[in-house]
C-alpha cells in the first residue's frame, strides 16, 4: 500500500487541524551556535572533495552511521508545520533526513527524556534487580503521570522499565535513576554524560522524567540521535511496542499488588489509524506546558526501511498526531524528499 501523496494528505488533515484553532502555541527561537557538526560526515554536503583520498585510512568518521543535517528546514512548505515547534524525519536505513523543521532548536523534551533514561537503566541495570520505591519517588504531584506507586513498594527494575515507558511514570523514573546511581543529581550526571558521548551536544538533562526545568532541554536532533541508539536494544525495543502490560508486585507490608498499565501511545492502542502505507512499531509520548505535545517514533516504511519521526512543542494532541500522520504520508520515503 502506497503512502498516500501530499496534495491528498493536506486535504486529508485540513479539517482535522482545524480542531485545535484554538490551541495557544508561542516558542522560543533559540539556535545553537555548536549544533550537531556534520563536517566530516559526506561528500554529499561538498565539505571534503570526492577526489580527497588522504582520509582512506583513518578512523571511521563519528557520524558515519546517522543521519546528518545541515539544519536548514526541508518540506516545510508541504505541512501544516506551524502547529509545532519542531520535527524530523529519520531514514535510518538510507541514513537521510527526509524532512526538517528546527532540527537544531532548543526544545523541552517532556517525557520523550525517559528514551534516554529507559536507555541508561537497561545498560548500567540488572533488570532482575528488585527496587524500593523511596518516600521521594512516590512523592509525585496530582496531577504528574504515575504508575501510581507507593513507598516501600518492591519491584524489579524491568517492572519499573514498563511502567516508565508504558504508561509514562514520574515515579517509576525516580525510582530507576535511585536505584541505578543512587540519586536523581547522579543519574543526571550520568545521562548528560552519556548523551554528550552520543554527539547530543545539544542538550542538557536535570531530571529522569522531563518534568519542565529551564535548564531540562535538548532538540530534534539530539532526540533522534538518543533514540537512534536506544533502539539498537531488543528490551528497549520491546519497551516501545507493548501495548499491555499486567504487573505483580509486593507493597511495604508484603502484600501483593496488581496493576495494568497501557501505553500512551495512540497508534499502539488504536485510537489513532496508522498512516497508509507505514507500518508503527512504537515509540514515547510526552506533555507538559513548557514542551507542548511530542511524539518520538519508530515505524517501516513500505519498503520495509526503518523511519524515526519526530514532533514536539505541537499545540494540542490532536495536531500532534494529525501533523505526525502528514510526516510519514508524506516523507517516510526517500524519494519523496
Amino acid at each position: 500500500m502506497k503512502c498516500i501523496n501530499k496534495k491528498s494528505m493536506g486535504l486529508f488533515l485540513s479539517v482535522g487541524l482545524l480542531l485545535c484553532a484554538g490551541c495557544g502555541q508561542s516558542s522560543e527561537k533559540t539556535e545553537f551556535s555548536n549544533a550537531y557538526d556534520a563536517y566530516h560526515t559526506s561528500v554529499k554536503y561538498q565539505l571534503i572533495r570526492s577526489d580527497d583520498t588522504s582520509l582512506q585510512d583513518t578512523e571511521p568518521f563519528f557520524a558515519t552511521d546517522y543521519c546528518v543535517s545541515d539544519g536548514v528546514d526541508l518540506g516545510t512548505e508541504s505541512t501544516h508545520a506551524s502547529v509545532a515547534g519542531a520535527a524530523g524525519v529519520f531514514n535510518l536505513d538510507t541514513r537521510e533526513v527526509t524532512y526538517a523543521q528546527n532540527l537544531y532548536q532548543k526544545m523541552y523534551p517532556a517525557s520523550t527524556t525517559k528514551i534516554l533514561t529507559a536507555y541508561l537503566a537497561i545498560k548500567h541495570g540488572d533488570l532482575d534487580a528488585i527496587y524500593t520505591v523511596s518516600e521521594h519517588a512516590a512523592d509525585q504531584a496530582s496531577d504528574s503521570s504515575v504508575c501510581n506507586l507507593k513507598a516501600g513498594d518492591r519491584l524489579s527494575l524491568r517492572q519499573l522499565l514498563y511502567g516508565l515507558m508504558m504508561q509514562s511514570g514520574n515515579d517509576a523514573a525516580i525510582a530507576i535513576a535511585e536505584g541505578i546511581s543512587g540519586s536523581v543529581e547522579a543519574f543526571s550526571e550520568l545521562m548528560n554524560a552519556e548523551a554528550n558521548a552520543l554527539g547530543a551536544v545539544d542538550s542538557h538533562f536535570v531530571n529522569p522524567n522531563g518534568l519542565h526545568n529551564k535548564e531540562h532541554y535538548t532538540t530534534v536532533y539530539d532526540l533522534y540521535l538518543l533514540f537512534q541508539e536506544a533502539i539498537q536494544n531488543d528490551v528497549f525495543c520491546e519497551l516501545i511496542q507493548t501495548k499491555e502490560y499486567t504487573v505483580d508486585y509486593l507493597d511495604a507490608a508484603g502484600i501483593p499488588v496488581q496493576q495494568i498499565w497501557k501505553s500512551t501511545n495512540k497508534y499502539l492502542m488504536g485510537t489513532e489509524d496508522m498512516p497508509g502505507g507505514c507500518t508503527v512499531i512504537g515509540g514515547k509520548t510526552g506533555t507538559t506546558n513548557d514542551a507542548g505535545y511530542c511524539l518520538a517514533l519508530l515505524s517501516k516504511n513500505s519498503l520495509g526501511e526503518r523511519i524515526v519521526s519526530i514532533v514536539m512543542k505541537a499545540d494540542c494532541r490532536n495536531n500532534l498526531y494529525y501533523y505526525m500522520n502528514e510526516l510519514l504520508y508524506g516523507f517516510s520515503k526517500s524519494e519523496n524528499k
